[in-house]
């Protein structure tokens, strides 16, 4: 995980002064601690007993409480292979929430083996299960996992991650890596990508309009700028480029959109990777 201004944590009020241009501002908002996050920042939050497992992977609760089931399923109307038998999935970033636990119970029940590369302190907070493996570090710099299971894993997640990968890495050698993992048929999920370019459209509809006025409480109309350029913010340049690298490796990929009762599916979309 790295660095990135997410643009969920504008809440969802676009005319909210973003971290820099507004100290004060900043401070005194109650979810600003869940701006700029880094892999170490991730450490940090994994060991704060104040925290709740949601904020402990950088949500504030609102955004994942009684969301996860919800989540899950979409999950795996996407990923056929964790609806099958004794695969092989490898869950990168799962951090430490229901989420987790509830992808964990899912294989244990599928029979499927079931690989984790997490920073130690988020797997830490896991249990431990005769089919389970655990990889502390980041992907792909976890190189016993790349080295050792190179197209042999039915299904790859990488859920809430590649957003923060796009900023303190890079995102292709990360898709680059995962792609290569894949076994004949094997998919692989970049799911919950906050696409600002969505984000725009949205707050530039009638749908996004009111949903910016319940939230704010005013009658005001949000504030959305397009054609320029946002740096340490994915858009649908980079999500077309993802896209298109993965069909250069070989694979089919597409672009879907998220569960309509999802916490943040006006504002952000999947990714599918699928190995013919």
């Amino acid at each position: 995980m790295g660095s990135a201004q997410n643009p969920d944590l504008e809440w969802p009020d676009p005319t909210r002064p973003l971290l820099g241009e507004s100290t004060r501002v900043e401070a005194a908002h109650p979810h600003s601690r869940f701006e700029n996050l880094t892999y170490a920042d991730f450490r940090k939050l994994a060991t704060d007993p104040s925290l709740s497992p949601h904020e402990k992977i950088g949500f504030p609760n609102e955004y994942r409480q009684d969301k996860e089931r919800l989540i899950l399923d979409d999950i795996v109307r996407k990923v056929s292979a964790l609806g099958g038998r004794r695969k092989t999935v490898l869950d990168i970033g799962p951090g430490c929430g229901a989420l987790a636990r509830m992808l964990i119970d899912l294989c244990e029940q599928q029979e499927h083996t079931l690989l984790l590369v997490d920073c130690p302190e988020m797997l830490a907070h896991l249990p431990d299960r005769p089919f389970m493996r655990k990889y502390p570090g980041r992907f792909p710099q976890c190189d016993v996992v790349v080295r050792e299971y190179s197209s042999r894993i039915d299904a790859v997640l990488a859920y809430s991650v590649a957003h923060y990968v796009f900023v303190e890495s890079s995102i292709f050698d990360f898709v680059d890596q995962a792609v290569a993992l894949l076994a004949p048929g094997g998919e692989l999920l970049i799911g919950d990508i906050p696409n600002v370019s969505k984000r725009k459209r949205f707050f530039s509809s009638a749908a996004g309009v009111a949903f910016h006025q319940n939230f704010v409480g005013r009658p005001e109309q949000p504030a959305v700028g397009f054609n320029h350029l946002e740096p340490a913010k994915m858009d649908d340049a980079v999500v077309v480029s993802l896209l298109l690298r993965a069909r250069l490796a070989g694979a089919d990929s597409y672009v879907l959109p998220q569960g309509g009762g999802l916490p943040m599916a006006n504002r952000r979309e999947d990714i599918l990777i699928r190995k013919p």
